[in-house]
Order: structure tokens, then sequence, then C-alpha cells
């Protein structure tokens, strides 16, 4: 039970465990499960609710080791839904991701819970665009999927405190200095995070080098290829990891680590 001096608000609590009966289909929820600290939230915010659910995660295939341990121990019931093909197999058709042409969100994590009612931690305060999000929205790419994001109005505090309430596990990443868990070397997050994450997860890189060295060798066979700005798949590479406003190249050659 939260106790008098919790920082969250019970009417928070009772609010989201409110909107979660009120909007449950009587098939379930599809539970769309990161094992971030925002998903742990509302698996238990269900549970407490006693709506009908089944929790999925969507496996990337370049997901933090720690995270899919964390998943597997504490939460077995998650399904794992997996991709027809791993990431860094069609990163070498489809090219690899960018901030402005981020293709693997949507096939690997954004396809899933069509013709569902789907449950998210999507909060308002994470970011300016999901500032903009909704209790209950219509995903704009198929019109069969509506998301409910039971705590929405909530603050990382008060994540905090719920998880720490109720004794909920969270990944240990969050111990590491990680603020936020997703996928290897994303586009999407700052510089030095990427950067942080060559160094702890080295067999990664060298997985990721040879991806990126077999993409090199197929668009280099190609006419008038843009690989042509690159020396090798690893330069390629590299580049992709440090292409950041804040810093690509420093004295005429690309960093890797600080």
């Amino acid at each position: 039970m939260l106790g008098q001096k919790s920082f969250i608000e019970k009417k928070k609590v009772e609010g989201a465990i409110e909107r979660l009966r009120m909007f449950a289909p009587l098939e379930g929820y599809y539970l769309a499960f990161s094992g971030g600290k925002d998903s742990v939230v509302v698996k238990k915010l269900a549970e407490m609710a006693q709506v009908k659910f089944d929790a999925h995660y969507s496996f990337t295939t370049i997901d933090p080791p720690e995270l899919v341990k964390f998943i597997k121990k504490y939460h077995p019931d998650v399904v794992f839904d997996k991709p027809k093909m791993p990431f860094l197999k069609m990163l070498q058709t489809r090219g690899f991701p960018t901030r402005q042409r981020r293709w693997c969100c949507e096939v690997l994590k954004e396809c899933h819970g069509a013709g569902r009612k789907t449950l998210t931690g999507i909060r308002w305060a994470e970011s300016t665009n999901r500032g903009k999000r909704k209790l209950v929205e219509t995903c704009y790419k198929d019109n069969t999927k509506t998301y409910i994001n039971p705590i929405i109005d909530w603050s990382e505090s008060e994540v905090w405190e719920f998880i720490k309430s109720y004794r909920i596990p969270y990944c240990e990443l969050y111990d590491q200095g990680f603020k936020r868990i997703g996928c290897l070397f994303c586009p999407m997050t700052y510089y030095k995070r990427r950067l942080a994450e060559c160094s702890r997860y080295p067999k990664f890189v060298k997985i990721f080098i040879n991806a990126f060295e077999k993409l090199y060798q197929l668009r280099k066979a190609q006419v008038n290829s843009s690989v042509n700005r690159w020396k090798s798949g690893e330069d390629m590479f590299l580049w992709w990891i440090n292409s950041a406003p804040e810093k690509v190249e420093e004295n005429g050659q690309i960093h890797f680590f600080p």
C-alpha cells in the first residue's frame, strides 16, 4: 500500500485503475511491454485493476542483454514477438536507420497489436511530441488499433515512487546510469549514450560492423552509390554512431570513443 509520505497521490493510482477498467475490452488488452520502468508500472496497475490482458515484448534482436534477462526472469508470462528477419539482416537491404529515416520502429515494434486495444506506458512528461498524445487514441497507421495510455499524466518521480512503494522489480540498467532503455545504438538517443553503449557492449559493436560491411559491399557494387563517401563498412558504422549535430568529426577524424 502507498504510505502517507508517498509522493504520488492516491488519486493518480485510483484514476489509472479506473481508466483501465473503463476501456477494458471483453477479449482483454494487448499490453505493449517494453521492460522499462513505465511498462512495469502499467502491468502492475492492470493486475491491480483485475482486467484481462496479454503482455507482449517486441523483440528487436538488438536489445540490451540485461533487459532481455530481466523480462525472462521477472515476467515469464510476457510473450516475445520475434521479427520475421533480424534487424542486422534487414539493415543490409534497407540501409541504416537515421533520425530522418527511421524504419526500424515501424517494422519491429509498431506492427503489433492490430485490431486490439493496446496498453502503453506513454507519458506527457517524456517529450514534446508525447506531450501531444491523448489518453485514448487511434493509431494513425492502423485504424484497427486503439491506444490506451493509463499513466499519460504521471511524472517520472511518480513512476519511481509507485515502483518503490509496491517493491516492483525493474531492470538493473536504471541503476547503472541509463535514463531510458531501448535498442542498442538507436539514432534517436544522445551521442554520448551511443558511445557509452559501444564501450559497454564490444561484442555487439563487432556484430554491427560486420553487418555494415556487408551493406557497404552491396551498395558499393551499385552505380553512383552513396557509400563512396566512406572507405569501408567500419568507416560507415563509425560515422553512423557519431552522426550527432553536436559532434561528427574532430580535427578531421571521426572518433569512436570519447
